[in-house]
């Protein structure tokens, strides 16, 4: 019994059972056992990470990707949180290979595995016992475990291509195969030497994707979402009290929505390469919600255009899997026209009531023999007739306010 007692002084739990009631008594709640656990659940400990479940799932385009869920200690019972899922980050190219695709698709499951494998195991343990609010230093300790694994694949690829080398070292020399020093071949008679050509830039290798990776964007998405759930807030306004040192901000400021409404087939049968999408941009001074209803408007009236009445509708068999219509022109204002006449039909004007903005995706278009840009079919354009034409379209249509990726970034 009088260990009983100290646990509980030492706790201070009959100063908080007699604050309590002081506090309720005048009060007089229809629920006094709900009000009381309350009162009582404020001096309770802030909740801690207990497990991490990661566990792989389909996206919205049916790859595979990663879900992490949190479970917590709160109150000393295991509650799950949230979960958080991540896309992913491959993109399987419109032109590829079905080597391609599939080596893709194994490269994609094989990262998933091995992030569910991280998840369930080292940041598992790693992360146990701390506040799912401590974003910051749950974040720190992911950059260092990302970092470790970096390094541990940079010394197995040394390995690797210290082992090749050796077996090269090893294999015997073909005579035949080696040329004397000093002896060049010599050239034709009466063919001119070409004039120094302008070098094109190669293009930039593509950057190595750690296997797995998506594990260190996936917890911390996940803690974040338990940190804003524990506090009761929403997400985005978790995330501005973390940048502005837990002080909320005067004032938010969300991106400009850009919505993608056409997506132009570039390996169609049709003349035009250079256009990948068409986005609408509504004007800064709409809601997010009277933008987005503006938005399905003329989606709705571009349906309509594209499938008159009494006629067998045509238009659903052109969307995409990323849900916008999928259409093929033959020259570059053809796209900008129809809009141009979508809006108008539904009294909008273009260049008030909505912009437009082009993803040229130039990157795709690069024909490194000629070393220019393959616009329309059959036709090509250097970088500074690039730059040209795009002066003039934007010119001819000031409605256009962003183009995207308009030339490679290795000769921006």
């Amino acid at each position: 019994r009088q260990e009983a007692e100290e646990y509980y002084r030492g706790h201070r739990v009959p100063q908080r059972l007699e604050e309590a009631l002081n506090a309720l008594f005048p009060l007089r709640p229809a629920d006094l056992y709900g009000q009381l656990a309350n009162y009582i659940s404020k001096f309770s400990k802030a909740p801690v990470m207990c497990k991490l479940v990661g566990r792989k799932v389909l996206d919205g385009l049916g790859q595979p990707t990663l879900e992490v869920e949190i479970y917590c200690t709160v109150k000393n019972y295991e509650k799950r949180i949230c979960s958080a899922v991540m896309s992913s980050h491959s993109q399987i190219p419109e032109d590829a290979l079905p080597e391609t695709s599939k080596a893709d698709e194994k490269e994609r499951s094989d990262s998933v595995n091995t992030a569910v494998e991280w998840v369930n195991e080292s940041l598992n343990t790693m992360l146990r016992d701390l506040k799912p609010t401590d974003q910051c230093k749950i974040d720190k300790l992911l950059g260092e475990y990302f970092t470790k694994k970096v390094e541990e694949r940079k010394e197995i690829q040394k390995e690797e291509g210290e082992a090749a080398e050796a077996t090269v070292a090893l294999m015997p020399c073909d005579p035949s195969a080696t040329t004397l020093p000093g002896k060049k071949k010599a050239a034709k008679p009466g063919k001119k030497t070409s004039v120094a050509e302008k070098v094109l830039p190669p293009a930039e290798p593509v950057e190595p994707v750690l296997c797995g990776s998506v594990a260190i964007g996936g917890t911390s998405l996940a803690v974040a979402k338990a940190g804003a759930t524990i506090n009761c807030i929403p997400l985005y306004l978790h995330i501005a009290l973390l940048k502005h040192n837990q002080d909320s901000p005067k004032e938010m400021t969300l991106p400009l929505p850009m919505v993608t409404l056409l997506n132009c087939e570039k390996n169609s049968p049709a003349k035009l390469k250079l256009v990948k999408e068409v986005m609408l941009i509504p004007p800064v001074q709409l809601s997010l919600t009277q933008g987005m209803e503006r938005v399905l408007d003329i989606q709705k009236e571009m349906m309509r255009l594209l499938d008159p009445p009494g006629k067998v509708p045509q238009a659903l068999k052109r969307i995409s899997h990323l849900g916008c219509l999928t259409m093929e022109y033959d020259n570059l204002e053809q796209p900008l026209l129809l809009m141009q006449r979508v809006c108008n039909n539904i009294g909008l004007e273009l260049g008030t009531d909505m912009y437009l903005a082009i993803n040229c995706a130039a990157h795709e278009l690069m024909d490194y023999a000629k070393g220019k840009y393959e616009i329309l079919r059959g036709k090509f354009k250097s970088p500074d007739e690039m730059v040209d034409m795009y002066v003039e379209l934007i010119n001819k249509f000031p409605f256009l306010i962003a183009l995207i990726d308009p030339l490679r970034k290795e000769v921006r």
